[in-house]
């Protein structure tokens, strides 16, 4: 017999989330086979068997909180799972006064003292105030739904309500006939109606799922935690666009990778980097830590929320290079298949707002990083080139987000400057990119 534990994630990671049993009790597994899905801040995890046998209890439900190191529920090695019933129970050596004849009966006797039993450790079980026995998921759904417990009814042998029981008793026709039920003795004021109640404007209470209340917290963190501060600027992509729309074709069959504009941002962000390194930097309590590598978080929306996986030693790789990584990092972002070390230890991020037709915007900083660029749409819009000539230009507005404690406005603005010089020349950017 072995407990199914919860495994290190990481040092940034101490608990997560039940998301889904993928076994049920009773069931055999094979080591190596996936028991449970964990959801965590950053990274939803698969924990497999160690070992061959049958699941002899499921103690943590989906929805429950979880400790690394806690145990979620326990394996019995061997065979299959021994079932209470008349043929399993113990054998009575037959006496001299006991025939053979009388076996059967002494069998469906204990048969029936087994469900006394069990019936009488159910009710031994209930609290003395009537209140029905209930996992701790089974009564978070309950309050979030405004439901009675009581009038929930569970399967479990032992009179548990569990999750899916809650979730089963929701989806039941609700009897607009019946009175409302009233606890009998109780003086509290009648609980407010649920907003789902009024059939003329409907609505469902969804909880966070624990990424995105991370998600949530980490920017409220940053919010107080920084002195946040915008600067922007616009970019004429008239160039970028005229060598994309020369070599794309080239370079997609040699390189199996199409030439997108977060190659090109990449490499000036690392220029500008290079040029101004305090924009790369990170604050440690009183001191400065000042970083002399690029690993660039890009911003990927998926599915739970917004992630930013980060491209290693940005500086070291080409274009199709970084094409390459940044492609595979959104293929598992969306799929859900990052891993914590693709999440880790980024010292500057990019986040492309325009992807979803944002003109401008203010990023939020990723801390503990503290500088972040945004990009927009690239819009048409008209650009004088000298006091006699307008013309029609592609422009995108950029955006520079970054901390004042340690980042002048000068040289948050002189980044920026850097950023579009760079892009409106990408020649330089094999160069000082």
């Amino acid at each position: 017999m072995s407990e199914i534990k919860v495994p290190e994630m990481g040092e940034s990671i101490t608990e997560g989330t039940v998301s889904k049993w993928v076994v049920k009790e009773g069931d055999t597994v094979s080591q190596g086979d996936v028991l449970l899905e964990l959801e965590t801040d950053k990274v939803n995890l698969e924990i497999s068997a160690e070992e061959d046998g049958v699941i002899e209890s499921i103690t943590k439900q989906e929805g429950e909180t979880v400790q690394v190191g806690e145990s979620v529920g326990v394996i019995s090695a061997g065979g299959a799972k021994v079932q209470p019933s008349a043929e399993a129970a113990p054998e009575v050596p037959p006496t001299q006064e006991t025939a053979p004849s009388s076996q059967p009966a002494q069998a469906n006797d204990q048969a029936r003292e087994s469900k006394t039993d069990l019936a009488a450790a159910v009710a031994a079980s209930k609290p003395d105030n009537g209140d029905t026995i209930a996992t701790p998921a089974a009564r978070k759904l309950a309050r979030e739904r405004g439901i009675d417990l009581n009038s929930v009814q569970g399967n479990d042998p032992m009179g548990r309500v569990k999750h899916d029981d809650v979730r089963k008793h929701e989806d039941k026709p609700t009897n607009l006939g019946a009175a409302p039920t009233k606890t009998v003795g109780s003086s509290a004021p009648a609980s407010k109606p649920a907003p789902e109640s009024n059939p003329a404007k409907p609505a469902d209470r969804v909880p966070m799922s624990r990424r995105r209340r991370t998600i949530a917290n980490r920017l409220v963190e940053a919010q107080h935690n920084a002195a946040m501060l915008t600067t922007f600027n616009e970019v004429d992509m008239t160039a970028i666009l005229d060598v994309r729309k020369r070599r794309k074709d080239k370079f997609k069959e040699k390189h199996d990778v199409g030439l997108g504009f977060m190659s090109f941002f990449t490499k000036a962000v690392v220029g500008a980097l290079k040029a101004y390194p305090m924009v790369n930097a990170e604050i440690d309590g009183d001191d400065v830590i000042m970083k002399h590598y690029y690993d660039i978080g890009i911003a990927v929306s998926a599915k739970e929320g917004l992630v930013v996986p980060v491209v290693r030693d940005a500086d070291r790789l080409g274009f199709a290079g970084i094409e390459k990584e940044i492609a595979s990092l959104a293929s598992k972002a969306r799929s859900n298949t990052l891993s914590l070390a693709e999440l880790q230890g980024g010292t500057f991020t990019i986040t492309n707002g325009g992807v979803f037709g944002s003109l401008l915007s203010t990023p939020i900083l990723n801390a503990p990083q503290v500088g972040i660029l945004g990009m927009h749409k690239i819009q048409l819009r008209p650009v004088a080139i000298d006091a006699e000539r307008m013309e029609n230009r592609p422009m995108m507005y950029i955006a520079l987000s970054y901390d004042h404690r340690i980042i002048d406005g000068s040289e948050a603005v002189s980044f920026l400057v850097k950023v579009k010089e760079l892009l409106e020349d990408p020649e330089t950017l094999l160069i000082e990119g």
